[in-house]
Formats: structure tokens, C-alpha cells, sequence
């Protein structure tokens, strides 16, 4: 819908003009009525117009200034002079500043307006559609480009190096000369916390265009020789060209351009990266060899602290195969998920993530022995409330195949646990139809993102109005004030355990409307969010 303006110092013009025009009907808004220039020119600071009709005569500011200072800022501004004023000298400005039509009030008629705006409307619309084009055309070519250094950094670490002066010149072509004499250092950059990002992002290709576009930015302010290149939604390598010798620690100049990355990365949208900064090379096949070892190295990623610029270390990939003292806690855990002590789950999960990280674990068997231990928990409280198993394994599967360091795992197992003794606290009240129980454990899986009625009915083959009542009856209340139980039980526990800001609870939940959230949390407790935990600390 675009948005017009209206300014003229004789009021009943304005109301004419503003009660005359169906600007609904026209597909347009009326954002304004002002009677000076000066006045225009302040509110088109906060709500640009796409559309202005003005007089020229106004005081404090006439209405050829008002155009020539809007048209500065948006020179595909759509203008037309309303005016009693019909010397030659006024038409000639207005033809400068591109003024498409010079009414004058003596002879107006409410039909002329209303056939300049479909005009006006006409233009902008032909401007959208070229603009989206060319929009288009510079995303697919930026696509293209992305997919060709894509390309580019894999065949350099999966595939045998055989011509180096080929290589070198196709690095040329993404911007990054490397000659001979030259050193060339390579960084890892890892994404922090992927599924909170990829729920932020909503999907993968969207989050890496956001970083690929925050990287570049910054390199390219910084006046960086360095190349960027996007190995997945997760990971980045960035290639570092200095010269060789003493004059320049390269690694220092690394650790400051990752740092400044970093800060940027967080500033602009609000995640984290951590980087591993390799070997200086100076050849492509001894850059493959310096990245191939990088890369190898999974413990040193694995276990990497969030948002670190380390340099990269070799020999870091023995893991520890203890388990006796993992087990002890697990066994103990396992029993805890099936009753409902929130504190004592707390500090036996606690427990085995200490354990785990003190042994270093490989992130392969540490994950597979935390899957083992929630599926366990999960079959026991479906069989405790006679329900029917729900396909949670592969879900379960992808998530935690996903978590790329501990930090992010620590945090995943705590809040399945939680969630587990959430669902125990539910098994004595949740119904034993097979249906609902199936919705209460897809509900209890998927807190972390928006859940409607239509979805679940859906998945359980059910018409949503039947679904709803049949939910009603058997729960006592309807399915959406579960749902939003459920998120207000987990908004409590995220409260309680960590230290993320209502912003991001509020995102982790689901919920896109931070407003929303707090009314609904307040209507839940009592209390706002920020109020709940400043009570929680106190006690």
C-alpha cells in the first residue's frame, strides 16, 4: 500500500481533497495533512512517503523546497504541484525537481486527483516490478558466486592438488591475489549455538546469506586481503594473505580481524562465532595440508569455548573411553527423568556433563549415550501413562547430530531433560486415548517453535474440530491453553537455569511477539519475566 501526503496552508483544500479521494478503494494511505512545508518535512523523517501532493506558497517552508528536500532522500518520489500560482517561473522549477503534474485550485476537480493517482500508482508499481527484477537477478548472481567458492573450498580440501598456478588464479577471481613470497593463513570460523540460529533464521540458506553479507561487509571496511568462503550454514573458512618475513605477525593481524568479524557477527545479528587460526602456508599444497589437519581435529572443535579466537593446536583428538563414573551418574539420572525433582535432575545432569567434559568424551559417544538415556526415560513415562510410542527417535536423532560443540550439547541435554520430568509431572493427567497422548508428547517435543491445532490434527488424521473437542473432554481444557502451559512451564525452567535475556526465551519458544509473550507469561505467574526471575535470584 503506498503512502501519501497531503500539504497546503488552506485547510478546507485539504479537506476536500482528503474526504473526495476513496484512498482505501485507490489501494493507498493517507499518512498525513499538514499545512507547511517545514511540517511535512519532520514527519517524512519517521514515515517516507512514496506519493505528495503540495502547494508552493506555505510559510516556513515552501512546498518546491519541501519537494527538492524530499526527492534528496527518495528520488523516485511520485509529486504534484497544487497550486493558485500559475507564473511560468513556478512550472519551470517543478519540470526541474521532475514534478509530473501542476494543478491549479481555481479550476480543480476531486476526478483530476483521482486520475493522477492511478498515474502515481501505475509508475511506482512499474518501479516495484523493475526493482524486484533486478533484485532478483543480483541475489542469483550472488547465489551463483556463493555456490562457485563453495565449490572452490571443497574441491581445495577433499580433492588432490595438482596444478598450484591454476588454483592461485581461480583464487584470483574471488577477489584474493597469492603470490609467491606470500604466506597464507587459514581460519575455521564455526557458528555457535546452530539450532538457536537456524530457529532465528528460520531456515539454513537465509542464515547463510546473513553471514556470508556481515563477513564480506567487514572485510571489505576493514580493507582486509582476505577471502571468505562458506563451507556450510555452520562453518566458514577465511583466507589471510601476508607477506612473508618479519615485518607483519600475521597471526596477531588473524586473531584482530577474527575478533572484529566476531563483533560484528554479534552486533548485527546477534549470535556468536568461534575461529581456529591454522599454519601459514606458503604454497596451495601446503595451505590443503595446514586445513586438512584442521579440520581433523574434531576435539579441538568439539570442546571449543563460544565465541574464542584460539590458534589451532595438533595431537588434540585422543578422547577419553572411561565410563564407570558416567554411568554411575547416568543410572541415577535415568531414574530421576521419571519423577518430578526439578532440582535433583539439575544437579545429576550437572553431574554427568562435568564428568563427560573432564574425560573429554568423543562427540560421537557422548551423543549416542545421551540419545540412549533420554529414548529410555521417554519409552519408560509412555508405557507408565499407556500411551502410544511417538516417533520421537529420528527427531531426537537429527537435533543432537546437529550440535557441533559441548557448550551446545550441555545446553540441549539440560533442557531435554527438564523437559522430560515436565512430561512425568503430566503422565498421571493426560488422557489414555491414544490420540491425545500422542499430541501432549509431539507438544512436549516441539515447544521451541510455534504449534497450531490444524498441524496436530493432521498428524493424527483427525478433523480439527473433532480433535479439538475430543482434547477438551478427555483434558479439561483446550489444546491451545496446553500448549501455551507447556511453553509458560518452560519459559519458568529457562528463567530459572540460565541467564538468556526474556528476547531470546521468548524466540527459543516460539513466539515472534515479545509483547505477546510477556502478557502471556504475566496472565500464567502472576508476574512479568523480568519480575519472576529478580524473585527467583532473591530467594
Amino acid at each position: 500500500m503506498y503512502k501519501v501526503m497531503l500539504v497546503d496552508d488552506d485547510y478546507p483544500v485539504l479537506d476536500l481533497i482528503s474526504y473526495a479521494i476513496d484512498w482505501e478503494g485507490l489501494g493507498l494511505q493517507l499518512t498525513g495533512l499538514h499545512e507547511n512545508g517545514l511540517s511535512a518535512l519532520e514527519a517524512a523523517e519517521h514515515d517516507m512517503p512514496d506519493i505528495v501532493i503540495t502547494d508552493i506558497g506555505m510559510p516556513k517552508m515552501d512546498g518546491l523546497e519541501l519537494l527538492r528536500r524530499l526527492k534528496e532522500r527518495k528520488p523516485d518520489l511520485q509529486a504534484a504541484i497544487l497550486s493558485c500560482h500559475s507564473e511560468f517561473h513556478y512550472a519551470q522549477q517543478a519540470v526541474k525537481l521532475q514534478v509530473k503534474e501542476y494543478l491549479l485550485k481555481d479550476t480543480l476537480d476531486p476526478s483530476d486527483i483521482r486520475r493522477l493517482l492511478l498515474q502515481f500508482i501505475a509508475v511506482l508499481d512499474e518501479q516495484g516490478s523493475l526493482q524486484s527484477k533486478q533484485q532478483q537477478m543480483e541475489l542469483l548472481v550472488d547465489r551463483n558466486k556463493a555456490l562457485m567458492k563453495e565449490k572452490f573450498i571443497r574441491a581445495t580440501i577433499s580433492q588432490p592438488m595438482l596444478d598450484g598456478g591454476k588454483w592461485r588464479s581461480e583464487l584470483g577471481s574471488f577477489g584474493l591475489s597469492f603470490q609467491e613470497g606470500e604466506i597464507i593463513i587459514p581460519v575455521i570460523g564455526l557458528l555457535d549455538d546452530f539450532l538457536y540460529a537456524k530457529r532465528r533464521f528460520m531456515t539454513e540458506d537465509v542464515l547463510r546469506f546473513a553471514l556470508d553479507n556481515v563477513i564480506e561487509e567487514t572485510i571489505q571496511a576493514e580493507g582486509y586481503r582476505s577471502a571468505h568462503f562458506s563451507y556450510s550454514p555452520q562453518e566458514s573458512i577465511l583466507l589471510q594473505v601476508f607477506p612473508a618475513g618479519l615485518q607483519i605477525n600475521g597471526y596477531e593481524e588473524s586473531r584482530r580481524m577474527m575478533g572484529r568479524i566476531g563483533q560484528a557477527i554479534q552486533k548485527t545479528l546477534k549470535l556468536t562465532m568461534s575461529f581456529q587460526i591454522g599454519d601459514g602456508s606458503g604454497s596451495p599444497e601446503l595451505l590443503k595440508a595446514s586445513l586438512a589437519v584442521m579440520r581433523a581435529n574434531t576435539m579441538e572443535r568439539f570442546y571449543r569455548d563460544p565465541g574464542s579466537v584460539v590458534r589451532s593446536r595438533t595431537g588434540l583428538n585422543a578422547a577419553g573411553d572411561s565410563f564407570s563414573a558416567l554411568n554411575e551418574a547416568g543410572e541415577k539420572l535415568r531414574e530421576l527423568l521419571q519423577g518430578k525433582d526439578e532440582t535433583a535432575v539439575k544437579e545429576t545432569a550437572a553431574s554427568c556433563l562435568a564428568e563427560a567434559e573432564r574425560q573429554k568424551l568423543a562427540p560421537e559417544t557422548l551423543k549416542d549415550w545421551m540419545l540412549k538415556l533420554l529414548l529410555d526415560a521417554k519409552v519408560k513415562q509412555q508405557v507408565a501413562a499407556m500411551q502410544r510410542p511417538a516417533q520421537s527417535e529420528d527427531a531426537l536423532y537429527s537435533e543432537v547430530m546437529e550440535l557441533g560443540s559441548f557448550p551446545e550439547l550441555k545446553a540441549w541435554f539440560m533442557e531435554r531433560c527438564l523437559s522430560a520430568v515436565t512430561a512425568s509431572k503430566q503422565t498421571g493427567l493426560q488422557s489414555r486415548r491414544s490420540e491425545v497422548a500422542e499430541a501432549c508428547d509431539f507438544v512436549c517435543l516441539h515447544l521451541d517453535r510455534k504449534i497450531s491445532l490444524e498441524e496436530v490434527a493432521e498428524r493424527l488424521y483427525l478433523n480439527p474440530s473433532y480433535f479439538s473437542r475430543l482434547f477438551k473432554k478427555e483434558t479439561g481444557e483446550t489444546f491451545i491453553e496446553y500448549v501455551t502451559r507447556m511453553k509458560m512451564h518452560r519459559a519458568k525452567e529457562l528463567l530459572d537455569r540460565t541467564g538468556e535475556p526474556v528476547g531470546k526465551i521468548c524466540e527459543t519458544l516460539g513466539y515472534d511477539n515479545q509483547s505477546y509473550f510477556i502478557k502471556l507469561f504475566k496472565s500464567f505467574a502472576g508476574v512479568t519475566p523480568v519480575e519472576y526471575r529478580s524473585r527467583q535470584h532473591r530467594g
